[in-house]
């Protein structure tokens, strides 16, 4: 066995007899009559069972499911950066996340389309506890992290998960995909968490752990969504913060939330490649700081960059002004646009709960504060 059995994708060796297990599950049916709706069950089910490889599982029946994902629940999809990739080459993409299952996914349709290396990407286990889940998502290249866990199992994961992401970029030359911290954010203030940057060094030998990010390249992503298909879901666990209550997830909470994410409104949906680190690395590297302080540099560098590849909407200029009162950025939306993002928020929000109106703003408006932040610690006077 290999010491990463517990956790990888599939090997290509495998991906037959995997997907002959699940040909035949309702939930398998259903994403194919979405993806092909004028296909025949037989064709693509044929097509399916003579399919051999991991890429040609995700390029001949994930790709077309994510096109169709966008083409009927979204306004389109636009995309920046992707020419200062390099072919045949391999990225740690740390991105914020917003999404269990598009954020991924469009970037690997994005790589696909621009000749890229595609990636495997981290994906929690609780999120895939169900067999067709499970095995859907080795086929298309996920890894699972293992979560809830406490001490030294805890430890042992985290080192599991380094060492399997080391294999991938330096001696697979394939593409890592991770979320700036664990979980998706729930509030639009994205923040990359210190623990996922250490828990990437732990595969490296000898004391100077950050050394493993002058080894590999590090691409910071930011992914926009207009409209948050899932804002709605996270109503419940703002609540119980509000109370000071431990939120616990309903039974099938996290399946819910990845449907919504497939088939709830985005209107238009922006990814930006945020350039390669390596010269940001090489400073940091050289700076006289200890090692949890070069990972807080190496972290707050990350969120320049993610904060600075927002693509803004309508809807967080709309809710940036109603949060705060005022009318500092109408000029970014119109009064149409602004009527239509109060009709949605008053479909789905108690408007009798001021804490939950605030919460829902505060969402779609952080972005507007954290772009504007990064910009000002970039601009030419603040370096004076």
């Amino acid at each position: 066995m290999s010491q990463f059995d517990s956790i990888r994708p599939f090997y290509d060796a495998e991906a037959n007899a995997a997907i002959r297990k699940i040909v035949d599950d309702p939930m398998l049916e259903a994403m194919m009559s979405f993806t092909f709706p004028t296909d025949t069950r037989e064709h693509w089910k044929d097509l399916m069972v003579h399919t051999h490889s991991l890429r040609d599982f995700q390029v001949n029946f994930i790709y077309p499911g994510v096109q169709k994902v966008l083409e009927k629940s979204s306004e389109g999809l636009s995309t920046g950066g992707f020419e200062q990739l390099k072919s045949n080459t391999a990225y740690l993409f740390i991105s914020n996340h917003r999404d269990i299952i598009l954020d991924t996914s469009l970037l690997n349709s994005c790589l696909y389309e621009n000749g890229l290396v595609l990636t495997t990407s981290a994906i929690g286990d609780n999120l895939i506890q169900k067999p067709f889940l499970h095995t859907l998502s080795k086929l298309n290249r996920n890894f699972a992290i293992k979560r809830g866990l406490q001490g030294r199992a805890l430890l042992e994961s985290s080192q599991m998960a380094s060492a399997y992401i080391k294999k991938s970029l330096l001696s697979e030359n394939r593409s890592v995909w991770t979320a700036q911290r664990e979980g998706r954010t729930k509030d639009g203030n994205d923040a990359t968490h210190r623990g996922v940057l250490k828990m990437l060094t732990l595969s490296e030998e000898g004391a100077n752990g950050f050394g493993y990010f002058e080894k590999i390249k590090v691409v910071p992503i930011s992914i926009s969504y207009e409209y948050d298909p899932t804002d709605v879901l996270k109503m419940p666990e703002w609540l119980a913060k509000s109370r000071d209550e431990k939120y616990v997830k309903g039974e099938n909470e996290d399946f819910l939330n990845l449907l919504r994410g497939i088939i709830g409104t985005k209107k238009r949906i922006h990814l930006q490649v945020n350039g390669v680190l390596d010269k940001e690395i090489a400073e940091i590297s050289k700076m006289e700081l200890s090692q949890p302080d070069k990972l807080s540099k190496l972290a707050e560098c990350i969120d320049q960059k993610i904060w600075t590849g927002y693509k803004l909407w309508p809807s967080n200029y709309i809710a940036h002004d109603l949060l705060y009162g005022d009318n500092e950025y109408e000029s970014f939306y119109t009064q149409d646009e602004k009527k239509s993002f109060e009709k949605r928020m008053n479909e789905k929000v108690n408007t009798k709960n001021e804490f939950l109106i605030k919460s829902f703003l505060a969402m779609y408006a952080n972005p507007v504060n954290n772009q504007k932040n990064a910009l000002s610690i970039n601009s030419p006077a603040s370096q004076l």
